[in-house]
């Protein structure tokens, strides 16, 4: 079969044919439809300091997906041939002390699909029936392809109360439009997306924030008399990793603000925790999806009308993978698809 594979310890990615994975007991195999573009990708495909030490070649790449499931292994009953399924890119070890509580999100072994093992970039991907989300309601196949990034967003802007409330989003990428669509979705009042970009806060735009801010042109606090607010934010959601983002963020909280960050900075920087203190302001790390409760209040917010149209906005043959990953790494742009049935 085709697959999009890291051959070797260096910077670029290679189409190649490698053999067809074979399901396992307890396995899924899934012949891939549309995968989505991820920034671990681009990091893996430029062989970064990140890429050095989390991949070892050869690898497939590929965790957001959507496929149709063609063959089971022994001992699955609730997954069928011909089912339309995604796939949580998390494997955890369902042993230690979160798993066995149910925490499966906060597995301290988890092995990430497409970084730990082989992964979604191919004509056919094979995974545990535990980590299969079998869609059961109609789904937009773009939209099936990226139910992992959105998870991303969803666990992020549901992870403190939204209805009636303020929210700021420091930045524009596609998981934090999804999230900003998520948020005005589920109430809030305001929802504010900062960037720099003017291409990605036209795409805040078009999923209905009341107000896109170019921080290099205007300061939050700008946005904040803009839009008639007194006291601050009510809850932030760091996205970029940037540090001037989650500092300007703490700045313009309301006391007893809450912060959702999910941003993964490139280094280590100085905040000033005596206003955090002080404000007394909550700040949540986010990593991946709460599993599978995530998965269902996806599936729940597009059938009540959740549109995330907006958010894709490149689509691209396989076989055009140089092209599709450029366009990804332009950071002007929302979600990257490739479509395996090209």
């Amino acid at each position: 079969m085709k697959a999009l594979v890291k051959e070797r310890a260096e910077p670029g990615l290679w189409l190649a044919d490698v053999p067809e994975p074979a399901p396992g007991p307890g396995d899924v195999l899934i012949k891939v439809l549309r995968t989505g573009i991820c920034g671990t990708d681009l990091h893996i495909r430029d062989y970064d300091g990140w890429a050095q030490q989390a991949v070892r070649t050869p690898i497939v790449l590929g965790h957001e997906f959507v496929g149709e499931v063609v063959d089971t292994g022994a001992g699955v009953t609730e997954i069928t041939a011909g089912d339309l399924v995604s796939g949580e890119g998390h494997l955890v070890c369902g042993k230690c002390r979160n798993c066995l509580a149910g925490r499966r999100h906060l597995c301290r072994a988890t092995v990430g699909l497409g970084v730990g093992r082989d992964g979604s970039f191919a004509e056919y991907v094979a995974l545990p029936a535990s980590n299969v989300w079998v869609h059961r309601v109609p789904v937009d196949l773009d939209v099936a392809a990226v139910f992992d990034p959105f998870g991303n967003a969803v666990h992020t802007a549901l992870s403190f109360p939204v209805v009636g409330e303020d929210v700021l989003i420091t930045g524009a990428g596609p998981i934090g439009l999804m999230a900003a669509a998520v948020a005005r979705h589920a109430g809030a009042r305001n929802v504010v997306v900062t960037d720099v970009s003017e291409q990605r806060l036209e795409l805040a735009r078009e999923v209905g924030v009341s107000l896109a801010l170019n921080v290099g042109e205007a300061t939050i606090a700008d946005g904040q008399r803009q839009l008639g607010l007194r006291e601050g934010f009510d809850v932030g959601m760091e996205m970029s990793g940037r540090p001037e983002a989650l500092r300007d963020m703490l700045a313009n909280m309301t006391h007893g603000g809450r912060i959702a960050m999910l941003g993964l900075p490139s280094e280590d920087f100085a905040v000033d925790w005596a206003s955090i203190v002080t404000s007394m302001i909550t700040i949540k790390g986010i990593y991946g999806r709460e599993m599978f409760e995530t998965w269902y209040a996806m599936s729940v917010l597009l059938e009540g009308g959740l549109d995330l149209g907006p958010v894709i906005t490149g689509r691209y043959p396989y076989t055009d993978f140089e092209a599709a990953f450029a366009d990804a790494a332009s950071g002007t742009g929302g979600k990257v698809i490739l479509d395996w049935t090209a």
